[in-house]
């Protein structure tokens, strides 16, 4: 680390030498991972930049449209970027839409119909989908309610697909087969693209009529290819994770087959009118810079998930996913063993926040979440997991989940400031 910069962190932020010690070294070390991942990010640059230049953007698409928002050439014009840099036939990418769990449920509710069967094939989904598919809740308008069954296929112990218990578990009505790429709060590496395209094409031979859907939630930009580009052929995602770049302010996009995307869009607004009418509010300059910085922002978020695997590790603390694995999501877990840590890392990465740097987080009874939960998140958007923000379930392993950054530099200050929260209160041992 820089002597001024080393300075600076003593003098004016209370950092331990030894937790700048223990950083300088991992970096060191992880050079060459380091180099990896900047291939893949300069590849993605300039991926996205011929998209914005084949597409002709222009000044014109970053115009306001009122009423109804028909004709708008800003949101007609996003919406080919994401489909031609996705590799898809069509997208919808609408600030109106408010989280990726709803850019899920548009593209579970838009496709299903009653009688139909899905099948989560990687274990059970992100916890805010659970009402939505009719897991948990008491209805509410879940998938369960307008009769689309469900089924559930574990992951093997090693985080692959179990394809013998797949293969079992497809029937006459299945219609739709899931896979959640990242981790959400599971102890397990994210969904490999390479492992994405073996699934859709073991799922293809047994039927092609079958969908495949992944929700591909902190997954862009990790690799060269998207899931759309290996077969899948529907993905959804949130605005304020990878593909905003940190700067849109709201939203969430579905991607695939254009047959596919139309009936989305007739769930988003009605049928008859589906993806014709919705303002986007102006925010089409803020989206198309934020998709154009994302691949350098997933970047910055990724090493500081690499750097985080690799000081805990050192620490003894079990990671998931090691420093030197192949990454397919931003997440990285952290398996503390204790609510005590668990907060004490929370609370020294909501320090190193440019905002609301001086609030302390604490366990609360989240809503759509069946535990209590933890969030650290000082975030210019509120919400934004492209931010620098952690949070972990309050249960056993007591596991926390540490991603974004719109910089190296603040993803790194993040786990500089847990891990000078946890060495303050005892926690560790250098």
């Amino acid at each position: 680390m820089d002597e001024y910069t080393n300075r600076f962190l003593i003098e004016n932020m209370a950092i331990s030498q030894d937790v700048l010690n223990l950083v300088a070294k991992c970096e060191m070390d992880l050079s060459v991972r380091f180099a990896q991942l900047d291939d893949i990010m300069t590849y993605n640059q300039y991926k996205v930049l011929d998209a914005f230049q084949e597409n002709n953007i222009r000044d014109l698409h970053f115009s306001w449209k009122t009423g109804y928002g028909y004709d708008d050439p800003g949101r007609d014009a996003i919406e080919r970027l994401y489909a031609d840099i996705f590799g898809t036939e069509a997208s919808l990418v609408r600030p109106i839409i408010v989280n990726g769990t709803h850019a899920l449920t548009l593209a579970l509710a838009g496709v299903l119909r009653p009688g139909d069967e899905m099948i989560y094939c990687t274990g059970g989904p992100y916890d805010t989908l659970e009402e939505v598919i009719g897991i948990r809740g008491e209805g509410k308008g879940s998938l369960k309610e307008f009769g689309i069954k469900y089924k559930q296929v574990e992951l093997k112990e090693d985080g692959s697909v179990d394809f013998a218990a797949l293969k079992e578990a497809i029937g006459p009505d299945t219609r739709m087969v899931c896979m959640q790429r990242a981790t959400g709060y599971a102890w397990r590496k994210a969904i490999t693209i390479e492992q994405i395209e073996e699934w859709v094409r073991f799922v293809k031979a047994i039927d092609p009529k079958i969908i495949c859907m992944t929700d591909n939630c902190y997954g862009e930009f990790l690799h060269i290819k998207e899931p759309t580009d290996v077969g899948v052929d529907i993905m959804a995602g949130s605005l304020i994770k990878n593909p905003g770049g940190g700067l849109a302010l709201s939203g969430g996009y579905v991607a695939g087959r254009r047959d596919l995307i139309e009936k989305v869009s007739y769930r988003m607004t009605s049928p008859g009118i589906g993806g014709e009418c919705g303002l986007t509010f102006g925010q089409t300059r803020s989206m198309m810079m934020g998709l154009f910085l994302a691949p350098k922002t997933v970047n910055g978020a990724v090493k500081g998930a690499v750097l985080c695997a690799e000081a805990f590790r050192r620490l003894g603390y079990d990671v998931c996913p090691g420093p030197e694995e192949v990454r397919s999501d931003i997440i990285q877990a952290v398996k503390l063993g204790s609510e005590e840590a668990v907060v004490a890392f929370c609370q020294g990465v909501q320090a190193a926040a440019p905002v609301e740097s001086n609030v302390m987080p604490e366990p609360w009874d989240m809503p759509g979440y069946e535990d209590q939960v933890i969030m650290a998140a000082g975030a210019f958007i509120q919400g934004s997991s492209i931010e620098l923000s952690a949070d972990a379930p309050i249960r056993e392993p007591y596991a926390v989940y540490f991603q974004g950054g719109l910089t190296y530099e603040h993803s790194k200050m993040g786990v500089i400031k847990a891990l000078q929260a946890m060495n303050e209160r005892g926690l560790l041992k250098f």
